[in-house]
This record gives C-alpha cells, structure tokens and sequence, in this order.
C-alpha cells in the first residue's frame, strides 16, 4: 500500500473548511473540486473531507502525535479545545475533539515499550 485517504464527511464544506484549517492550523493542502478538501497529516496519510450532508457527523479519524500535551495545547491556541487527556489502557493515552459535524477526531500518543 502507498497512501491513506482518512475520509471526513461534512454537512457544509465552507464551514467545516474554517474549521479544519484552524485544527490544522493552515489552508487545505489540495483542493480538487467544490465539494472536497484534502490535508496532509503524515507522509503518505491523508485526511480528505468532502460534503456530504447524509454521512455527516458518523466518522471516527485517529492521528498519532508524539507529544500529545504539547498538541493539546497547541490546539488551544488555535481555538480548538480537546476534551480531556485520558489513559487508553497500556497503550497510550488519547484527547478527542469533535468538528462542527461532531465527526470525532481522536489524537492519540502511543506509550513506548520499556
């Protein structure tokens, strides 16, 4: 496999545009048509957003960071604040936001063996 598209369906693109660029904290990275928006999030993985009023507010997108407070609080400085920073078992620990659709974005920070 050489590429992940995350799919985030939206009722209002221009809405939910404003939106993800302040999660992102920039303009999308490709803009193929009208109905849909694409950011880069790592090397080859993509999250795409594109209108679509009936699947709206269904979709459930985690990220990996690296250092997931940090995030956290980068996000609040762009106006976006994650819900709580909790434990996902042993494996790590997580913050959630949800977008103007309530599709939910899930960051997580994976916990290193050792």
């Amino acid at each position: 496999m050489e590429v992940l598209l995350a799919s985030v369906p939206v009722a209002d693109l221009q809405v939910a545009m404003e939106w993800y660029g302040h999660l992102f904290g920039r303009a999308p990275d490709v803009v193929p048509n009208l109905k849909e928006v694409m950011w880069n999030v790592a090397g080859n993985g993509w999250l795409y957003v594109n209108e679509d009023p009936e699947r709206a507010g269904r979709t459930l997108v985690t990220i990996s960071v690296t250092d997931l407070e940090q995030f956290v609080a980068e996000l609040g400085g762009r106006g976006i604040n994650a819900g709580p920073i909790e434990a996902v078992g042993d494996a790590g620990r997580k913050a959630n936001v949800m977008d103007v659709d309530e599709n939910v974005i899930s960051w997580i920070q994976v916990a290193v063996a050792g």
